[in-house]
């Protein structure tokens, strides 16, 4: 088979080497700033690149915090429209976590996009390597030991419950948030402090870390008063994130 892998991470450049190795003729475009191993072909036009391929996938996310297309390895930007612009109707395309408007412009294309993120197994292993490039990220931003901190984590989804699970094992203090009375049920069966998203007043000035997975609007000004001034934010949710951050970085009362 042809396939065009088009934009995204490490995740897609790793795949456009295995593609390659199993013997598919492999394109990429959005990906200049790696060296691929074995034989994957780089291109410097999109329609270079998509042109003739049986399965054309693209990143995850599709689209980035800026609305341009999700290409952390590309020197340039590129929007959603330039690279569906490309695509034909009998191709088959794969995207991850595409979002209401570029599936919308799809459709306006007569495009099918294949949100390869909906599989469960895909979304759990996804979730499992953002739980632990999160507490990568704990260990090598905070002068603490995990073990003894206090941890929030906002959310008990796939990535929150992960996570938890990880980091009570490594010895720290979990306290996760959820908005239904069953996952707060949960939350306490696992013997992690309980916390009802949306009701945090007052009880984030103890926490040394705390971590977002709800793609929603959850953490305001008045909370990020509240914060150690040498408090971790990570903000793991899709887009719009779990608050303003910002504001974090720019009072100087979070380490982001």
């Amino acid at each position: 088979m042809r396939f065009a892998v088009i934009g995204g991470d490490m995740r897609q450049a790793k795949l456009a080497e295995l593609l390659a190795a199993d013997g598919h003729e492999v394109s990429t475009f959005a990906i200049d700033k790696l060296r691929f191993e074995g034989d994957v072909r780089r291109e410097e036009l999109a329609r270079t690149a998509t042109q003739g391929a049986d399965c054309v996938i693209l990143p995850l996310p599709l689209q980035s915090r800026e609305g341009m297309l999700s290409a952390p390895l590309s020197s340039g930007l590129h929007t959603i429209h330039e690279i569906l612009s490309v695509l034909s109707p009998g191709q088959t395309i794969c995207a991850g976590r595409v979002d209401g408007a570029s599936r919308k412009l799809a459709e306006t294309m007569e495009l099918t996009l294949i949100d390869y993120l909906q599989r469960e197994e895909l979304a759990v292993a996804n979730a499992v390597a953002a739980a632990e490039g999160a507490i990568g990220l704990i260990m090598q931003e905070t002068p603490i030991t995990v073990a003894g901190s206090e941890c929030l984590i906002l959310g008990f989804g796939r990535i929150g419950k992960l996570l938890s699970h990880r980091m009570k094992g490594l010895g720290a203090h979990v306290t996760a948030t959820a908005r239904s009375v069953s996952d707060l049920a949960w939350i306490r069966a696992y013997g992690y402090g309980a916390e009802e998203t949306g009701k945090l007043d007052g009880k984030l000035s103890r926490f040394d870390v705390v971590v977002n997975t709800i793609p929603g609007r959850v953490i305001g000004e008045s909370h990020l008063r509240e914060l150690k001034k040498d408090c971790l934010c990570l903000d793991l949710a899709s887009k719009p994130g779990g608050g303003e951050l910002r504001l974090a970085k720019a009072r100087q009362t979070a380490k982001l």
